[in-house]
């Protein structure tokens, strides 16, 4: 008997996924490095980021809306593209989030060295991944609820630190350290404190910290009525994401000198470790792991839910397309688990370097998926015979747009010597992936999608 995914996501599932996965590492540890990058400029970086955000997951969520699937993009680009697109895209965007996984479980453990200095990274990583393996082996209702919660808690508190921010700088200008003044955002240099150099490669990081917003579109396959949540969570989790990330930020740079801030650890811990409140540091410290452990559940979630969907194109193992009697991709789920164990290994031999490789890797990897997104999406505009309900603004303007502001940031990330490398291996994983793909027409054949 062949079992379907259950349609257990309501809107404020969906919205709650797609923020916890967006709201991670990216923001409450990057942060600090693009701060030190581009100074108070980062706020603009952040807008912008976000709109070329908009335009790329509202062209997903034309997509998604028409012909709502939990394959998201590499399905689309199996239809309105060809095989070997589906295939490329469908891998590429799974290995996108292994890496963002093993990256959350390193931040993790990073994390938890504000407690404990001496901690185990690798240990660490090890419980926690297990943890999460049993939460998303689950049904999709128990997942999305606790990834409602779960995300709720990290939303909430950023509120919570606008707030207490607006109120510290309103009535208690004068921290411990004398420092706190809404000044601090042009008397260090100005607002384009590193001229524009600084302000271009800020974009990179940037970037890193949307990932995750497309998830939205995976959920489409399990959303009770995509027809309708599907444009509610795109429209509203773009606003709500600039306004975290631009009213946080502000108040940060805002409390404590940009110029001042350590890049090596969460900016929202150092900053109020420097002011001398030391137990909002220790519960921005807490919501950081809080925001990675979401952000690693979400993408359990995703490499599942992708992995099931390139079975069914034909593009993965049948195995993968075996469901539980709960509806759950299960064998999906224990093959990406076993791949994000890896992470454990990586951080027992090199636990002071893994955290900035898996970040370049997972940056290009979202730039590759995000412009198949956007090509799947021109491809569709020109054959899909339904009338579209839920259409992308000024397109192909906006999309033109957003795959040279991707290129544009590819281009920075080779002359960034942290990340060089991953541009390097990009192409090379491209080829391995294309080599993969003739080796199945040759031996495995095919089989169409369903």
């Amino acid at each position: 008997m062949q079992h379907k995914l259950k349609h257990g996501l309501t809107t404020r599932h969906i919205l709650m996924i797609a923020l916890g996965s967006a709201i991670g590492t990216g923001f409450f540890f990057g942060a600090g490095e693009s701060i030190q990058l581009a100074g108070p400029a980062i706020l603009l970086s952040y807008a912008i980021g976000g709109v070329m955000m908009y335009i790329i997951v509202r062209a997903l969520g034309e997509m998604a809306v028409a012909e709502p699937s939990s394959g998201s993009f590499s399905y689309y680009a199996y239809k309105y593209i060809g095989s070997y697109a589906g295939f490329i895209s469908g891998w590429n965007y799974w290995f996108n989030y292994i890496i963002v996984c093993m990256l959350e479980l390193t931040a993790t453990s990073i994390f938890m060295d504000y407690w404990f200095p001496n901690s185990v990274h690798w240990l660490i990583t090890l419980v926690v991944m297990l943890i999460f393996t049993g939460i998303n082996l689950l049904n999709v209702k128990w997942f999305g609820e606790f990834e409602f919660w779960f995300a709720g808690i990290k939303v909430l508190t950023v509120i919570c630190l606008i707030l207490f921010g607006v109120y510290i700088l309103s009535f208690s200008p004068s921290s411990n350290q004398g420092v706190s003044n809404v000044a601090n955002l042009w008397e260090y240099g100005g607002f384009f404190a590193h001229g524009w150099s600084g302000f271009l490669f800020s974009f990179v990081v940037v970037v890193f910290s949307f990932g995750g917003t497309e998830l939205v579109g995976i959920t489409a396959g399990e959303a009770e009525n995509p027809k309708k949540t599907i444009p509610m969570a795109i429209n509203g989790i773009i606003v709500r994401i600039i306004l975290f990330y631009l009213a946080t930020l502000a108040i940060i740079m805002c409390l404590y000198p940009w110029n001042k801030i350590n890049a090596q650890i969460s900016p929202f811990v150092d900053v109020f470790q420097q002011i001398g409140i030391n137990k909002a540091a220790s519960l921005m410290n807490l919501v950081a792991i809080t925001a990675a452990l979401s952000s690693l559940n979400s993408g359990i979630y995703g490499t599942a839910r992708m992995v099931y969907n390139l079975s069914l194109q034909g593009n993965a193992p049948q195995q993968f397309k075996q469901l539980s009697l709960k509806g759950i991709p299960s064998t999906a789920i224990v093959f990406s688990i076993i791949c994000i164990a890896f992470t454990v290994w990586l951080n027992y031999l090199y636990p002071k370097q893994i955290f900035n490789i898996l970040l370049a890797v997972a940056t290009i990897a979202a730039i590759i998926n995000w412009i198949t997104i956007l090509i799947t999406h021109a491809c569709f505009k020109r054959k899909f015979k339904g009338e579209s309900s839920y259409k992308t603004i000024l397109y192909p303007l906006s999309s033109i747009i957003a795959v040279a502001f991707l290129v544009m940031v590819a281009t920075i990330m080779y002359f960034m010597p942290s990340f060089k490398m991953a541009i390097i291996i990009a192409p090379i994983w491209l080829a391995l992936l294309s080599l993969a793909y003739f080796c199945k027409l040759k031996f495995g054949g095919s089989q169409h999608a369903r």
